[in-house]
């Protein structure tokens, strides 16, 4: 039995509300069951140094947590340098989104994509990458209207969600209580037609078995259905 009651193949209750901040060329409000990420898009006519005269434009990202978005309160990393882990989950925040994207139909602009937990209960770089696919779509929209593009840059959808080994049973989404005590934890990044990005994955106190990953990647399979039909319902 899982902590929340949940089947072992059920995700949390997913919505995404757009339209969250004023400025941002794109925003939305992810809510993962407890797991909340505001995601923006920042839109700059230039791009980074070494990609100046290629052609190519650029996607990348920035993540961070509030303060009092666990259970005790954190200092804020602007104040003092970010953390390792910070700096992993944004560039995997960047890396998985620039996968979706034609960076030549995208043209010399780059598209910053900023990723702050409101509220965490396990899952938070999974919510900010698939947050964060609807503030670059909601970004790009308004570049095509505009007309500045006439190429949607846009080539699928990306999402990313966490799968676990908890009580020796394969279990999706895993929050806070399981993501703590689970054997296996891996968080899986793919796009909609189902190819994979990024699988980070790892033996937090039980190793696996190649059978047991085929399963998590089943399961995987299961939620990114969901996560990208709640991404088509919020850009619609």
């Amino acid at each position: 039995m899982r902590p929340s009651g949940r089947k072992l193949n059920e995700m949390r209750p997913i919505s995404i509300e757009v339209g969250i901040t004023k400025h941002a060329e794109g925003s939305c409000l992810i809510k993962c069951g407890d797991t909340h990420v505001l995601c923006t898009a920042s839109l700059e006519e230039r791009v980074p140094p070494f990609l100046k005269n290629t052609g190519l434009g650029w996607v990348t990202a920035e993540y961070g947590m509030l303060p009092r978005a666990t259970h005790t309160r954190m200092r804020r990393e602007a104040k003092n340098g970010q953390s390792g882990r910070t700096q992993e989950i944004q560039r995997l925040i960047g890396r998985a989104l620039r996968a979706g994207v034609d960076r030549v139909a995208l043209g010399e602009r780059q598209i910053s994509i900023d990723c702050d937990v409101i509220q965490a209960d396990g899952g938070t770089r999974c919510a900010a990458i698939t947050g964060g696919w609807v503030a670059l779509r909601l970004a790009v929209n308004k570049l095509m209207k505009a007309g500045d593009i006439i190429t949607d840059p846009m080539v699928d959808h990306v999402a990313a969600v966490s799968c676990g080994m908890y009580a020796g049973q394969p279990v999706l989404d895993l929050d806070y209580p399981e993501d703590s005590e689970a054997g296996v934890d891996g968080n899986f990044v793919l796009t909609g037609s189902g190819r994979l990005i990024e699988i980070q994955m790892s033996a937090e106190g039980a190793t696996f078995s190649r059978s047991e990953l085929t399963e998590l990647l089943d399961l995987a399979d299961t939620g990114m259905a969901d996560l990208v039909a709640a991404q088509k319902a919020a850009v619609a």
